[in-house]
């Protein structure tokens, strides 16, 4: 399986009197991520599944996505949200879903639980050494079988000026 994490386009400022959960990505924000998603189209990158955090400005990125047509199924998961753990996701999203080898799944979520989760994938720890910009991407296999937790490959990481 493939895992595609994407963190959300630029949002509106915190402090703004808006609460973080509500914040929208802005005009640049959703400018910089419909260009990012029609680069992606012209890979030839899709997604059998795009999973979002419920905050409005990652539901509101992973809306482009799906309006870009890399994906035709979308889902929330709380798992997605701030302070969300990998270990709970494995645990009660991904491992009764029992997807096939081929899947690819994009998650679309929020630093710095993004890089937490690619890392505890790859090297079976938090490092602090991955940087996922607004917008920018990073690909991560899973293993066939077995626990993917310090078991997996990164195949792509790029932030979105690459991509514009």
């Amino acid at each position: 399986m493939e895992l595609y994490l994407i963190r959300h386009g630029i949002a509106e400022d915190k402090g703004l009197g808006i609460k973080d959960e509500e914040r929208s990505l802005t005009k640049e924000g959703r400018q910089k991520t419909e260009k990012v998603a029609q680069k992606l189209v012209k890979l030839g990158l899709s997604f059998d599944l795009i999973l979002t955090s419920p905050l409005v400005r990652a539901r509101q990125t992973a809306e482009i996505l799906i309006a870009e047509k890399l994906s035709s199924q979308l889902e929330e998961s709380s798992h997605l949200a701030h302070d969300g753990q990998i270990s709970n996701w494995l645990k009660d999203w991904l491992e009764p879903r029992n997807y096939s080898q081929n899947t690819q799944l994009a998650l679309v979520g929020h630093e710095p639980d993004l890089t937490n989760w690619a890392e505890i994938l790859l090297w079976g720890e938090v490092k602090e050494s991955l940087v996922l910009k607004k917008a920018g991407m990073i690909g991560i296999k899973l293993p066939e079988t077995g626990s993917p937790l310090g078991r997996s490959q990164m195949f792509w990481l790029t932030p979105p000026k690459y991509l514009l």
